[in-house]
């Protein structure tokens, strides 16, 4: 698995190791190793708090892609200077394109404006760290709601007098570079694949509360899974949440228009919306019991169909 940001600093092909841990640009070390301490505690899978297995596995791979490496980046002497050197040359770099950069978020803002951004700086990086790692599903969004906030930190270590935010961009078209996506890979996850298993067995056995979790867990390594996301309107359709069973089938046919499971899905939400739930004549009533068990679980698992 591996983790892309396009915010902040990142946007100079510089990965923000601070933003990552959560501390400041000017942190000493003490406080470096301090901060990936307790983060590695909540990440690890020996003390993790979260439940699920999806969940436990992602802050896993938090740790092991993300937080680790930035700490070893700062654990070594040698490369704490590097990185020094690196953070300097930035600075000139950020100073220079100041007026092609554009800060989207309302703190990284406030900053660029203040006159006392330092203290500013220090304030809303606790808040944002504090938050950072507390709940997983938010990680990524404030690392780089962090990397901004250090982006404009750098600009006004960098410049004199007040930075000016770049006004907000003509609204155009979702594409490629103004907002990142995760492409569909060619080959499905072996993360979400298993979870999809484990997802399968808990909705034969009607289980769709933990289905659910472990879909939503899925969606965390692979969010444009066609799979997770028919099964997760099929758990919601079972649990007569009609309207979030339909955002995901349109979700899971956005990304694959044959997906067989969305399909059967789809046809049991057209079905239930007309009516159209009766028995035929030939089935009767032992076809009336079939519709509400295996029928339906029998065809969005590949059952035989008559």
């Amino acid at each position: 698995m591996s983790f892309t940001f396009k915010q902040g600093l990142f946007q100079f092909d510089f990965t923000d190791h601070h933003a990552i841990l959560g501390v400041s640009l000017d942190a000493e070390f003490g406080e470096i190793r301090k901060r990936y301490m307790r983060v590695a505690r909540r990440l690890h899978p020996d003390t993790s708090p979260f439940e699920s297995e999806t969940d436990k596995e992602f802050a896993n791979q938090l740790l092991s892609k993300l937080v680790s490496p930035a700490y070893n980046k700062f654990s070594k002497e040698g490369d704490r200077a590097e990185l020094f050197v690196v953070l300097k040359n930035l600075s000139n770099t950020v100073s220079q394109q100041r007026s092609q950069i554009q800060l989207t978020t309302d703190a990284a803002k406030k900053i660029a404006k203040a006159g006392d951004y330092q203290n500013i700086y220090k304030e809303t990086l606790k808040e944002l760290s504090d938050r950072e790692y507390e709940s997983i599903d938010k990680t990524l969004d404030i690392i780089g709601e962090i990397s901004e906030l250090n982006l404009a930190y750098l600009l006004r270590k960098s410049g004199s007098g007040v930075v000016k935010p770049s006004p907000p961009p003509t609204p155009k078209p979702p594409s490629d570079s103004a907002k990142p996506t995760t492409i569909k890979p060619s080959t499905k996850n072996p993360l979400v694949e298993q979870a999809c298993n484990r997802a399968k067995i808990l909705i034969s056995n009607k289980n769709y509360v933990k289905a659910i979790s472990e879909l939503k867990g899925a969606l965390k390594f692979e969010q444009n899974d066609s799979l997770c996301h028919a099964l997760l309107g099929f758990c919601y359709f079972q649990q007569k949440q009609g309207t979030m069973a339909k955002i995901e089938v349109k979700k899971a046919l956005s990304l694959n228009p044959q997906e067989p499971k969305a399909l059967e899905v789809k046809k049991l939400l057209e079905q239930a919306a007309t009516g159209n739930n009766k028995p035929s004549k030939k089935t009767g009533k032992k076809g009336t019991k079939s519709d509400k068990g295996g029928g339906l679980f029998g065809g969005i698992f590949g059952g035989k169909k008559k």
